[in-house]
Parts: structure tokens; C-alpha cells; sequence
């Protein structure tokens, strides 16, 4: 048990909370510890429980997913919460990443992206589905404010790349083999970019490139 990575499922229709535990039930590296079918309960048994990773849906009662995930997050910040959605929405992206989402994953994903997705949350990254940010750059990069051009120009071309490849959605392994450099690299990029923009994690760090238009 101590291996698996333990879930928590959050989402007010019944039916689907159960087929979802019923797939991720059949992955023998994961542990469904319980369910909740509105945002306090979800707060509640993240309390109770202490899982790895709250799948946390957006729109539910009492408190909505975003409220959840944001109170989770201030109380139990190891805990992870990866928001599983129908919202396609900019708004709703940039409001999950503020609150602390660790992930952001659309109800119509396939099963293997969404074990993919909990596997990289587990190791501390933040997950992003491709087709999420592909879709909602364009919405971010109508709405974005004035780019601090004195900060992005402090940026060298290979990490305004990295940036881009990281808002994307694209891990640092899989950076390191679209640009040829080793994992190490990349990661210190990362931490370069992260201080050089005044950003203290990876989800800022996302949210800026989208912002600002660095694609």
C-alpha cells in the first residue's frame, strides 16, 4: 500500500465516480482510499485520508473544485490535486493553476493519459494535457496584460524555448529529447528562468509563459 499512490475521487455524479474508480482500480500502482461528492466533503476526506492526489472535478456543490483545491492546498500542501473537467476554458486553467492545481486534465482524455498524468504529479511535477494548453494559449495570449519586456529580455533564446516547451505541457525528460540536452540541463534552466522571472514554481512559471505570449 505504501508504493501505490493514493487517490482521492471527487466529483458529484455517482456514476462517474465510480467508473473511475473502477479503471484506476485495475492499475496495480494506485489505491482509490475514498470519494466525495461536493467541495467540504472533498476537503473533509482529503483531511481524514491523507491521499497523494485529490481527482478533483470543478463543478460541485456546497463549495466548487477551485475553492477545494485552493483551501486544500493553504491547509495540506502536500497534498496534490489534479482537476479532471469538461472545462476547455482559459479562465477556469489560470484559476486552477492560482489555486495551487498541480494538474489539469479534460473528462474526455484517454485512460492512459490520465495515468500518465497522476504519475507525474506523484513525482512533483506539474501536468498540463497538451490539447488543454494548445487549445487555451490563444484565449490567455487575447487576455494577457502588458509583458514586462525589461524581464522577458533577460531571457536567453534557449529559455525562452524552454519556456515555451514547459507551457506546452512537456516534462523536462521530454524537453531534454525534442532539444537534444540532457534532463540536468533542462531542470537548470528551469531554475535559472524561474528566478530570473521572480517565480517559485512550476505552475507560475506555466502561467507566465501563457500569459505573455512566449510560444
Amino acid at each position: 500500500m505504501a508504493d501505490k499512490i493514493k487517490i482521492l475521487l471527487a466529483d458529484d455524479h455517482t456514476l462517474v465516480r465510480r467508473g473511475i474508480r473502477a479503471l484506476l482500480e485495475t492499475q496495480s500502482g494506485i489505491a482509490v482510499v475514498g470519494e466525495a461528492a461536493t467541495g467540504i466533503e472533498a476537503i473533509e476526506k482529503t483531511r481524514a485520508l491523507a491521499p497523494d492526489v485529490v481527482l478533483m472535478d470543478i463543478g460541485m456543490p456546497e463549495l466548487d473544485g477551485l475553492d477545494a483545491t485552493a483551501r486544500i492546498k493553504r491547509e495540506m500542501p502536500g497534498v496534490n490535486v489534479l482537476l479532471l473537467t469538461v472545462h476547455d476554458d482559459a479562465n477556469y486553467l489560470f484559476r486552477a493553476l492560482s489555486a495551487g492545481a498541480s494538474g489539469y486534465l479534460l473528462k474526455g482524455a484517454e485512460v492512459t493519459e490520465l495515468l500518465i498524468a497522476l504519475q507525474a504529479i506523484q513525482r512533483g511535477e506539474v501536468y498540463l494535457q497538451p490539447i488543454v494548453a494548445k487549445l487555451l494559449v490563444g484565449d490567455y495570449l487575447k487576455r494577457a496584460n502588458s509583458v514586462e519586456k525589461n524581464q522577458i529580455e533577460e531571457l536567453t533564446p534557449r529559455q525562452r524555448e524552454i519556456l515555451a516547451l514547459v507551457a506546452d505541457g512537456l516534462t523536462n525528460q521530454q524537453i531534454a529529447d525534442k532539444l537534444v540536452l540532457s534532463p540536468f540541463t533542462v531542470a537548470t534552466h528551469r531554475a535559472n528562468i524561474m528566478e530570473k522571472l521572480n517565480l517559485h514554481n512550476r505552475a507560475e512559471l506555466i502561467r507566465y509563459a501563457i500569459e505573455n505570449g512566449l510560444l
